[in-house]
């Protein structure tokens, strides 16, 4: 791993934003912290990051990002338990995913120690933004995009690597209501729908926004090919519990490797709550929803956690989903967010101390 130990540079804001905020009604990703980290890549070779105050950014009209779309980012959140201190949550996983994702879109990867020191020393500097309040979190943006410049098809030779921050509450609020996808696609065999590409997200608002219109809040999307497997749910990974089992599907190069989704496998087995990871059918879902077998669904991701599903469409019908008092989606829900408050033993080690 490069070391920077002592190498970063602060820049400290003159002033605070911080007591215009009011921390006891945070929405969600719409109030920024004082500070970012940047760092850019020219002459071949990522520089030194710095910490500076939050602030726009200059690039010209001919960067590469707006015309290729060269971007990635990650999700992440900082915690903070009752007595003050601040945690992450499994940050290795996002970094690996992150230098996944860059190496799939020709982005040069970043260094560990770039992205882990560099994420600490933002936190250390922004430690009084990260809420206290229950239910809240500091949310955290890493990404990076292309500033290089030209209007040729080809990768940038200069890219920017930015770490942003947002105290945030609650991504969904309820239970969602759900069409299942039967057009369009989210990702296709070969592409980069395991990437977490700018583009990828995009491509989603279209959709997702004829399932607005028609009074649902999310969209289940399905496989590219006949649209007969579902696979997310949103921007989030779906869970399928069918009797008493709990079914995902696997990862592929059209499925997000979510943290949370493997984190809830893990925490299923603790519990002995029998698990499969398999492809699931919207045959399978529909019938279980008409015999009763179909007990719960849920999103899962960094922003929701868990995001339960009240209803589902399909083909101008919708199934309701029963109201149980011991869900699993409580259940893990309540397991992970108590690991990542420190309120709870982290036998699994996913805990990480700023």
């Amino acid at each position: 791993m490069e070391t920077m130990t002592n190498s970063l540079v602060v820049e400290k804001a003159k002033n605070s934003k911080i007591h215009d905020v009011d921390f006891n009604n945070l929405s969600f990703g719409s109030i920024y912290s004082d500070h970012m980290l940047v760092c850019d890549y020219a002459n071949g070779q990522w520089q030194a990051p710095k910490i500076v105050p939050y602030q726009p950014i200059t690039l010209e009209p001919s960067a590469k990002i707006f015309h290729y779309g060269q971007s990635i980012f990650e999700g992440m959140k900082a915690y903070k338990d009752e007595s003050g201190n601040a945690w992450l949550f499994r940050p290795i996983e996002n970094f690996t995913r992150f230098n996944k994702s860059a190496k799939r879109l020709a982005i040069p990867e970043l260094p560990e120690a770039y992205f882990m020191e560099g994420l600490t020393t933002l936190l250390q500097v922004e430690n009084d933004w990260i809420p206290q309040t229950p239910g809240s979190s500091l949310y955290i943006r890493p990404f990076i995009l292309a500033s290089g410049t030209g209007f040729h098809a080809s990768p940038a030779d200069e890219y920017k690597f930015i770490i942003a921050c947002a105290p945030s509450g609650a991504y969904f609020s309820g239970k969602v209501k759900v069409l299942i996808e039967e057009n369009y696609s989210r990702a296709a065999n070969g592409g980069v729908g395991y990437a977490k590409a700018g583009g990828n997200y995009a491509g989603q608002f279209y959709p997702t926004q004829l399932a607005v219109e028609k009074g649902y809040q999310q969209v289940i999307w399905t496989d590219d090919n006949n649209h007969e497997y579902i696979e997310e749910a949103g921007a989030m990974n779906i869970f399928v519990r069918i009797n008493d089992t709990l079914i995902t599907g696997p990862t592929s190069d059209r499925i997000l490797d979510g943290i949370t989704r493997k984190s809830i496998l893990d925490i299923a087995k603790d519990e002995g709550i029998a698990t499969e990871v398999r492809k699931i059918s919207v045959k399978e879902v529909v019938e279980a929803a008409m015999n009763g077998s179909l007990k719960e669904m849920f999103g899962a991701g960094t922003a929701a956690v868990v995001s339960p599903i009240a209803a589902f469409g399909y083909k101008d019908t919708d199934y309701e989903l029963p109201e149980l008092e011991n869900s699993y989606a409580s259940l893990l829900k309540k397991r992970i967010t108590d690991i990542q408050y420190n309120r709870a033993e982290d036998k699994f080690g996913w805990r990480y101390k700023v």
